[in-house]
């Protein structure tokens, strides 16, 4: 059973509580890494412990959720290995795992909908890396990530 990690700030817990309830009934396995509560909290703390969890391979992947999304995908694409893709709609969702292979999805709570989050959340879910011509482009920032000075193809 495929293993997520999931954490969002305060503005977001709300709809990380609706997307957690909605992976628990597609069958995966939830780390929550918080918060708890609508008290204000510092989403850098959530969007790197999401990452950390991921890189480290406690799970398989994450999904970070903030006001915008945008705060809390800086902060998880900080931990090395991580490929945090903000994504407002299906589409992005879809190829970012598919082109990118984003390994942790990131929301924005006043951005869209918990419903329509769910849909955002099943396209990046159902879809799949496609290597190919991508994974070219995933090794390159890797190299670059790793302190490789040749990185550029």
């Amino acid at each position: 059973m495929e293993v997520i990690a999931i954490g969002s700030d305060h503005a977001a817990y709300e709809l990380k509580e609706n997307i957690r309830e909605f992976l628990i009934e597609e069958g995966y396995k939830v780390k929550d890494m918080g918060t708890d509560s609508h008290k204000s909290v510092d989403y850098p703390n959530y969007g790197i412990a999401v990452g950390e969890a991921v890189a480290k391979g406690e799970c398989e992947r994450g999904i970070v959720i903030c006001g915008t999304g945008i705060g809390i995908s800086i902060s998880a694409n900080k931990v090395k290995g991580i490929r945090a893709a903000a994504c407002s709609d299906p589409y992005s969702a879809r190829l970012a795992r598919e082109h990118n292979n984003a390994n942790v999805l990131a929301l924005g709570a006043r951005i869209v909908a918990p419903e329509y989050a769910r849909n955002i959340v099943k396209a990046w879910l159902d879809a799949k890396f496609l290597e190919g011509r991508h994974q070219k482009r995933i090794q390159i920032i890797a190299r670059y990530e790793s302190g490789d000075t040749h990185w550029k193809q």
